[in-house]
């Protein structure tokens, strides 16, 4: 999760911008479902409610994409906030509105350790297992025949070098949850494809090892499974991975399709087209990888919106990385063609809170925001020298209560101090942590203090 905070003032330099047009070239398709289609796969995307009256964001989604996936809409705490009351109107009205369009929809996601309402936080053992298989079936149930894949279950493995299970309250149920999920989905949804979805298992690895063997023994003992999704955030400090393709045909080969499901890729211009492309060739290569899904649409969508990972600019307009993934799946080769330009006077300054005025350290904020809850990402970067540590303070509006925290120490309401890792950054650097809350997001400014 990476951020970027750049401060400008009024100036004299000027810079210029021109608008592309695309010529479609004959014979071809014209846009990103349209070209995924012919190679018999989907291009899908997330999809916020409360961005659907943008006429830019939902003119986009109408356009070029084939699938959606709610953001957040399905997810327990949206579903379920009460236990045994469910609410489905927002995902609702993702899911109608998707089918009236003929996309097909990614369910995300029935079972995850993260973003459980409070009362699910708050069960355990027998209690917390039982609640689980009914959220799984009421929320499947709800939407059986409407559904081409479920994320059943999300993010059970831990990082690291052991392969082993997140512990997780929903681990602690008993090792057989994971299967209990998919065998309570498949009663309650039969048509749909059952997927197990996670994140830094795009190449081979201890994690992706795990799931690996997990499946390979689904597969053999009967356990209802369709499905592997492949996060695949990319940056540059966890690239496109050398054995991405190999990866996704050994999960293949187990009987399963292969999905990527939340592709965001940081960066700019050509560097950032061709990681693209490359995704776009490793599926293509494997025959089972049935769907791409990036996560948002525009750059000021994503939950990373300071590395511009996605095909569009906060304005809506194709990049360079939208055109690689559009030639790639053979469709319209754009044709540039100059049809407008503007002219901006703007000149860089120094703002007392920029880092590199001088040693020390700043910190930077972007928000995903939902109806009771919020993910927060925050990026450090350091001044002028070297910093060996820091600690980030934010403060919450009153009733805000965070839940969960990674790449960092959480230490009292709104303190979070660097874990073992990350305390080191270099003269103009950054590292990124977040955290997840309930009730309503900040919105202030944090203070960052180095050591």
């Amino acid at each position: 999760m990476r951020r970027t905070l750049i401060l400008l003032s009024a100036g004299a330099v000027t810079a210029a911008a021109a608008v592309v047009a695309l010529s479609p070239s004959a014979n071809a398709a014209t846009t990103l479902g349209a070209a995924a289609a012919e190679k018999g796969r989907y291009f899908g995307t997330a999809v916020a409610a409360y961005k659907l009256s943008d006429a830019v964001y939902s003119g986009i989604l109408d356009r070029e994409f084939t699938s959606v996936t709610p953001e957040n809409e399905m997810k327990w705490d949206a579903t379920e906030p009460s236990q045994g009351t469910f609410s489905y109107a927002a995902a609702d009205t993702i899911v109608n509105r998707a089918l009236a369009n003929g996309q097909k929809v990614r369910g995300h996601a029935l079972a995850w350790h993260s973003q459980q309402p409070s009362w699910a936080q708050n069960l355990s053992g027998a209690a917390l297992r039982t609640a689980m298989v009914n959220h799984v079936t009421q929320v499947a149930t709800h939407y059986r025949g409407k559904i081409d894949s479920w994320d059943v279950v999300n993010e059970a493995f831990a990082d690291g070098s052991t392969g082993a299970r997140r512990d997780s309250n929903l681990q602690r149920t008993g090792n057989d949850w994971i299967e209990v999920a998919f065998r309570a989905a498949r009663a309650a949804d039969p048509g749909a494809k059952l997927c197990y979805n996670d994140y830094n298992t795009d190449g081979q690895n201890a994690k992706s090892n795990a799931v690996y063997a997990m499946v390979q023994d689904f597969k053999a003992r009967g356990v209802p499974i369709d499905c592997v999704g492949f996060q695949s955030h990319f940056n540059a400090q966890s690239p496109l991975p050398a054995d991405y393709q190999a990866n996704l045909q050994r999960f293949a080969n187990l009987g399963v399709d292969v999905q990527i499901t939340e592709l965001d890729i940081e960066g700019s211009g050509s560097a950032q087209a061709a990681s693209y492309a490359a995704v776009v060739r490793a599926c293509l290569a494997v025959t089972r990888c049935n769907g791409i899904t990036v996560w948002g649409i525009r750059d000021s969508d994503s939950w990373r919106a300071g590395g511009t990972p996605l095909l569009f600019d906060g304005n809506g307009n194709p990049k360079a990385a939208y055109t690689a993934v559009l030639t790639e799946l053979g469709g319209a080769t754009p044709s540039p063609s100059v049809s407008a330009s503007v002219s901006a006077s703007v000149s860089p300054s120094v703002s007392p809170s920029d880092p590199q005025a001088g040693s020390g350290c700043a910190a930077t904020t972007s928000v995903n925001a939902w109806t009771g809850g919020f993910v927060v990402t925050v990026k450090v970067t350091a001044g002028a020298a070297r910093i060996n540590g820091w600690t980030v303070a934010v403060t919450l509006p009153s009733g805000s209560t965070i839940t969960n925290t990674w790449n960092a120490t959480a230490s009292g309401s709104g303190a979070f101090t660097n874990v073992g890792y990350n305390g080191g950054v270099a003269a103009g650097g950054s590292t990124e942590f977040g955290f997840q809350g309930t009730g309503t997001a900040l919105t202030g400014t944090p203070t960052c203090t180095a050591r």
